[in-house]
This record gives structure tokens, sequence and C-alpha cells, in this order.
């Protein structure tokens, strides 16, 4: 029964999570009345799901990796719980859940053997996890582009230049509303896609996964966008402090693919 409780569990940290964002990142504080009661029922089954685990395992320490996992996860979804309740903080909702959805979605889907059930579940994962990541990064790309061209458009303003080469650039706040949309547009693909590869990973490596360089730097790169959106939101920072921020985060995204060099986690086959 402690896979059916994980299972439980990971639906109900994903809905938490999911409505989290909105919540937090998107001035919806609505949201957050699923997100809280989503996130303690799922914390009740996932300690039921680690009870019955170390009962059945006949030991009280997590020893293999699949309970160290799901131990992991339910600590670091307790913390957040603890946290929310002193201080009302529901923006480390944002970072918990998500990250305590990682690492116990391989157990939750009754990763014991190290071998997906079959090759077309395989591939249907990669799918979500390449197109996921690759719309990310688009939607980044495509940010950093209309920040650029907004300081283009500040400083050719500010010069008084009436008509010129720049004058079919769109208006200061059409350029800053674009940037702003596509990095909302691509905060979810980025968290599915880190959510699809953290499965496909650890269900090709282990616990070796949190080890690799490659996902060090994409749980960075993960950080790093979150923190672009919530600087962005109270701040409403646009302009070169937004383009030096934008560029933080791309030259993070660029360091994650050269780290595919040194990854034994990207060195699977492809089916």
């Amino acid at each position: 029964m402690s896979l059916l409780w994980l299972r439980v569990a990971a639906v109900l940290y994903a809905i938490a999570g999911a409505t989290a964002f909105p919540a937090v990142l998107y001035g919806q504080p609505r949201w957050q009345r699923i997100s809280l009661p989503a996130a303690v029922a799922g914390f009740f089954f996932h300690l039921v799901a680690v009870v019955e685990l170390m009962v059945a395992a006949h030991h009280l320490v997590p020893l293999g990796w699949v309970e160290v996992q799901a131990t992991l996860a339910l600590l670091i979804v307790a913390a957040y719980l603890l946290v929310y309740a002193a201080y009302r903080a529901a923006a480390f909702g944002i970072f918990a859940l998500p990250l305590a959805l990682m690492v116990m979605i391989a157990p939750a889907m009754g990763a014991n053997s190290g071998a997906f059930v079959t090759p077309e579940m395989r591939s249907g994962w990669l799918v979500v996890h390449i197109s996921a990541l690759l719309a990310a990064y688009t939607a980044l790309l495509f940010s950093l582009i209309a920040s650029v061209l907004y300081l283009v458009q500040e400083r050719r303003l500010k010069s008084k230049e009436g008509v010129g080469f720049l004058a079919w650039l769109p208006p200061l706040e059409t350029m800053d509303r674009i940037a702003y949309l596509s990095l909302l547009t691509g905060f979810p693909c980025m968290t599915l896609g880190l959510l699809a590869g953290s499965f496909i990973a650890q269900q090709s490596v282990g616990a070796a996964y949190f080890l690799d360089p490659k996902v060090l730097l994409s749980f960075g790169m993960w950080g790093l966008y979150v923190l672009m959106l919530l600087v962005r939101r109270s701040t409403g920072l646009r302009g070169r402090r937004a383009i030096y921020l934008s560029s933080v985060v791309f030259l993070v995204v660029l360091s994650v693919w050269a780290a595919n060099q040194f990854s034994s986690v990207h060195r699977f086959p492809v089916p």
C-alpha cells in the first residue's frame, strides 16, 4: 500500500505546486486556498507511506535509495508547512513543493528496478522532457531579446530621435509586457521538463542522479528563473537591470548545455 500512498501524495504535491505558482508569482492569492490543503493532504499520505516503508523494511532509519528519497521529500514538505504555519510565507512553496516532487517522483512511480516498464513509456517521458525544456529555453531567449530591444528603444527615446532606422520598434510598455509574459509562459515548461528529466535520470542511474553536474546546474537554473520572476514582480524591474538578470539566467542555461559533456545522466542510450 505504501506505493499507492506515495502516488496519491505525488499527485497532491503536483496540484499544490501548480497552484502555488499563480498564487505567488502571478498575483492570484485565491489559488493558495487550493495549494495549502493539497500540500497538507499530500504530507499526510506521504507520512503514512514512509511509515509503511520502514515497517516493511524492519528498520527505523532509511537505508535504500527509495526510502531515502521518500523521507527526504517528506522532510522538505514538513519544513515548508512549518515555515508557512509560523510566518505565512507562501513563497517557499514554489521552491519546496516542486523540489519534493522531483525527489519522490521515481519512488512514487515504483522505480525499484531502475528500468522502465516499456520502451514506449521511456520514449514518452523523453518527449515531454525535451519538448518542455526547449519551449522554456525559447521563452527565456525571447524574453532576453525583448529586454534588449526595450533598452535600445529607451535610449532612442531619450535621445529624442523621432524618425530613424529603429522607428519600427514597439512602445516600451509593449516590449516590457512581452518580456515578462514570455518568462511566465516558459516557467511552467521548465518545471515540467525538469520533473520529467528527474524521473528519467533516476530510472537510469539511480541515486547518483543527485550528484550529476548537469542536474545541479539545472536546479540552479530553475532557482534563478524563480528568483527572476519574483524580483520582476516585486520591484517592477525593467530596462538595463532586467537585461542583466535575464542574461545571468541565460548564461546558466548555456552552462547546463555545456555540462552535458561531463554528465553521466545524459549518456544513457536513447530508445
